[in-house]
């Protein structure tokens, strides 16, 4: 039998990564990125209108699909596959990146009147002008039982309220608009020309319940008289779980991209929930961290429970037939590249001349060298606020024990230990509520290039971490969901499970906890829970000095 293959487009902030995945055994064959031209708009729009809001983060909803033309064409281009061996197509999007749309889903910003409009635009999931429209939500839903599906907070980063700032802001636009589109279902209606919404954003980003479905009108008029009706009206769709079908590829699609005509779609979901069926997740027990800038946790369970601090809980929300959770670490990456581009000395970098070594490497082989508790520093990883467990961005970083012999490998290694014992806050905290985490799966370039940070997080959480070398790991999941949304018939497979099991990465090294460090972290760690509550619970000192921060600046 000729072989088959699927497409996985990860969408993600400034650019579009397409890679052509071996239905048989997972292999990724070829992988082209390629950048969305307008980039990420927070200055001016296209036609040269300033933007007034200082945290606004827009993009051109045309760039996406340019950018996976460009993919798709240069994967058959260099693989020469035949595009009749295309069997499936699957879609992961940054969430929640949101757009509205009038009639045949046509983006507000491509009509005439509305171009100059900000509102009409892709608003990325890290445009923050929405913050008010989230405080206002969080204070209304005090008290009310859906919240606590989220740890009791919404983001400004989620659907809602970057809808009611729209609403607030540009009622005009507000009444023109047809549909206010994930992005990620938005290229999947542009594929297929049907409408269905991801139950994965729609669930962790729009408030969706599959018992219990969206929230009550009467509710949502008090956020803003608007939104009466708008589940109904502008956010309507049946919500569709991840690896099934959405539709298959019309025929001007299949002409512009170069594929045939009714090709497999998938339903989309969030590039970083895509990573757990890429990895071989298919069941509970196994949480997947996905760390970058900020870190992802995921685990699958076979239970609804609401747990304190979260980002969400969601049945179908990633596998079939499980509830899968998030929680998050607001900066881990960037806690690092902030240590190391702005406060560590002169000296430090000539050494990691000398050695020829980047500034990370040289910085972890001297960590390297200390034994835990060595140095008698604490840090808090809350440079960028704290996601889980406490939901509170007005949050910040801090670092206890400083002596005039203090050296910078030991606040870097401080540093790195913090993010890991802010994972194990999150791992004790789903363990504490019956959702069992039984090892660690990493995922992302951080735990590729540092081994020092993941045995520093096996010798803290006295855990088993795996880290997956795969480079495209969301990419890829939903390249395996595609498979299994094309179906055996089609030479993929009828079983989200079995794609996964044939399909995914098995390039993977074990990290094993020293037991001897055991009793040191754990004082440590009791240490850090002390801080923690501390400034989050106990005080006003966080809180205070980022409002005198941002009531002398003006900022936000």
């Amino acid at each position: 039998m000729e072989k088959v293959y699927t497409l996985g487009a990860d969408f993600g902030s400034t650019s579009c990564r397409t890679i052509v995945v071996d239905v048989g055994d997972g292999s990724i064959i070829a992988t082209v990125d390629a950048a969305y031209e307008h980039g990420v708009i927070t200055e001016k729009l296209p036609h040269g209108i300033a933007l007034p809001g200082k945290r606004t983060a827009l993009q051109v909803p045309s760039d996406y699909v340019e950018a996976f033309k460009v993919g798709v064409h240069s994967i058959l281009d260099e693989t020469k596959i035949a595009k009749e061996q295309i069997i499936g197509v699957g879609i992961d999007f940054t969430a929640s990146t949101i757009l509205p749309v009038g009639k045949s889903f046509l983006p507000l910003c491509e009509v005439e009147k509305f171009k100059d409009n900000p509102h009409a635009y892709v608003k990325l999931w890290k445009h923050h002008d929405a913050e008010r429209f989230a405080t206002r939500m969080n204070d209304l839903a005090e008290g009310e039982e859906w919240i606590k599906r989220y740890g009791g907070k919404v983001s400004a980063e989620w659907m809602l309220p970057k809808v009611a700032e729209i609403a607030e802001d540009a009622p005009e636009i507000f009444n023109e608009t047809e549909l206010f589109m994930e992005a990620s279902d938005w290229i999947v209606a542009q594929l297929t020309g049907v409408l269905v919404r991801n139950s994965c954003a729609a669930g962790y980003k729009g408030c969706w319940h599959k018992q219990e479905g969206y929230l009550s009108n009467e509710w949502l008029m008090e956020v803003h008289p608007l939104l009466d009706r708008v589940y109904e009206d502008q956010l309507r769709g049946e919500v569709v779980p991840v690896g099934r079908k959405a539709g298959s590829l019309q025929s001007e699609m299949a002409q512009l991209l170069g594929l045939s005509e009714g090709t497999a779609i998938s339903v989309g979901m969030i590039d970083a929930h895509a990573a757990l069926p890429g990895l071989g997740v298919k069941g509970p027990g196994e949480m997947v961290v996905v760390m970058g800038t900020s870190t992802c946790h995921l685990i699958l369970d076979e239970h609804e429970r609401k747990v304190s601090g979260i980002s969400g809980v969601v049945e179908d929300g990633i596998i079939p037939g499980y509830f899968a959770y998030e929680a998050g670490q607001a900066a881990v990456g960037d806690l690092f590249a902030w240590y190391v581009n702005e406060q560590v000395p002169p000296f430090i970098y000539q050494l990691a001349d000398q050695h020829e070594m980047s500034i990370h490497n040289y910085l972890s082989m001297e960590a390297s060298k200390l034994e835990p508790g060595q140095s008698g520093l604490i840090a808090l990883d809350w440079i960028n606020g704290s996601r889980t467990p406490w939901v509170n961005m007005s949050l910040s970083g801090a670092l206890v024990g400083m002596k005039l012999s203090t050296t910078p490998a030991e606040v870097y290694r401080s540093y790195l230990e913090s993010t890991a014992f802010g994972t194990r806050v999150i791992v004790e905290l789903f363990e504490n509520n019956q959702v069992k985490v039984d090892r660690l799966i990493t995922s992302g370039g951080i735990p590729q290039k540092n081994p020092l940070l993941i045995q520093i997080y096996a010798d803290i959480l006295q855990k088993e971490i795996i880290v997956d070398t795969c480079q495209n790991a969301s990419a890829l999941g939903v390249a395996i969901l595609a498979a299994a949304t094309a179906g055996a018939k089609q030479g993929g497979y009828d079983d989200v499970s079995e794609a996964i099991s044939k399909m995914s990465s098995k390039e993977q090294q074990i990290y094993y906890p020293n037991e001897k460090y055991k009793a040191v972290y754990d004082e440590l760690f009791h240490y850090y829970k002390e801080l923690s509550a501390y400034f989050a619970d106990g005080s006003s000192v966080m809180h205070g000095l980022t409002a005198l921060k941002n009531r002398l600046k003006g900022g936000n």
